[in-house]
């Protein structure tokens, strides 16, 4: 039995990330509906909003959801204290040690995956008692480690030092990827570029049009020597960025107006590499089915492969 699928609940092991503002209710239950394990964002810092999402995902899907944590960036200490009494049963920590945060969650009866960038801080997690890991490569958008590994090599790494049930995030958008990483040892993915790119996201047209339009090297990687290091898509402004090597303290201020308003020089547009991969809208239903069809045709091939004994 695929121990992310006990965990979780999900009848995929295909997980939408934690957008902040952009993983709501809207989104997370689109994905739910087919399938997927929806996350809800708490990173906004919208606390009362937040806890409305989830409330509101109670009413727009009898499958179970999950709730993402970044550490770093609550700013409402005792929203801890409410996801634990939501009723929700899977949590997602991310940016920042989970130690203080496991023990409550897991008293609550609320399964906890911490997202790791690195081997250190993956078996950091596992001594801290974490259920399992959301394994981040440096392919993926939004938030990342300025000393980049891949999923390829980051899924094998940690492997190598631990069983924990892993879930691979960073450049997975179809059933290769996602065949791929279970090759490497994950049992399960996580999609943030897709998902933002899909029908049910509320991200305005021109947003979810640049992903499409992006190429594999339509990215950058921005802000290295200072917090905090992104990967966003290249515009005019991120080039400027970029080519400084530092971001302005005013970057995310005006966020909403590129995720909500489209304009794309507004701040930054968060994007992995995946948008590469990405050439048309699709619902989540049509992503989910089309990943996990593509994933069965792929493993199906490699099960006869290995049959045979034969490449």
């Amino acid at each position: 039995m695929n121990r992310f699928l006990e965990h979780c609940g999900a009848k995929y092991p295909i997980v939408q990330a934690p957008m902040g503002w952009i993983a709501r209710s809207q989104l997370a239950s689109a994905v739910c509906n087919a399938g997927g394990l929806g996350i809800i964002e708490t990173s906004s810092g919208e606390t009362e909003n937040c806890m409305a999402e989830i409330e509101k995902m109670k009413g727009m899907t009898d499958a179970p959801f999950g709730v993402n944590l970044p550490i770093m960036f609550l700013k409402d200490p005792a929203i801890l204290t409410r996801v634990c009494e939501s009723g929700v049963k899977f949590v997602t920590t991310s940016a920042g040690s989970p130690r203080k945060f496991v023990g409550p969650l897991q008293e609550a009866g609320i399964i906890v995956y911490h997202a790791v960038p690195t081997v250190a801080a993956a078996m950091g997690c596992v001594e801290a008692g974490v259920d399992g890991l959301v394994v981040e490569g440096a392919e993926g958008g939004g938030f990342k480690n300025p000393e980049e590994v891949s999923t390829l090599v980051l899924l094998q790494a940690i492997r190598r030092q631990t069983d924990i049930p892993m879930v691979a995030a960073g450049g997975i958008v179809d059933g290769a990827g996602m065949a791929a990483a279970f090759a490497l040892g994950a049992e399960g993915v996580q999609m943030g570029t897709r998902f933002v790119s899909s029908a049910e996201s509320p991200v305005h047209h021109n947003y979810k049009q640049a992903i499409l339009d992006a190429t594999e090297t339509g990215t950058y990687v921005l802000n290295k020597k200072a917090s905090p290091c992104i990967r966003a898509l290249k515009t005019e402004r991120t080039t400027k960025i970029y080519e400084d090597g530092l971001m302005p303290a005013d970057t995310f201020k005006g966020i909403m107006d590129v995720y909500f308003g489209g304009d794309m020089e507004a701040s930054v547009g968060l994007a992995g590499q995946s948008s590469g991969l990405i050439d048309e809208v699709k619902t989540a239903k049509q992503i989910i089915d089309e990943t996990v069809s593509e994933f069965f045709e792929i493993t199906a091939r490699l099960g006869a492969l290995a049959a045979a004994k034969s490449f």
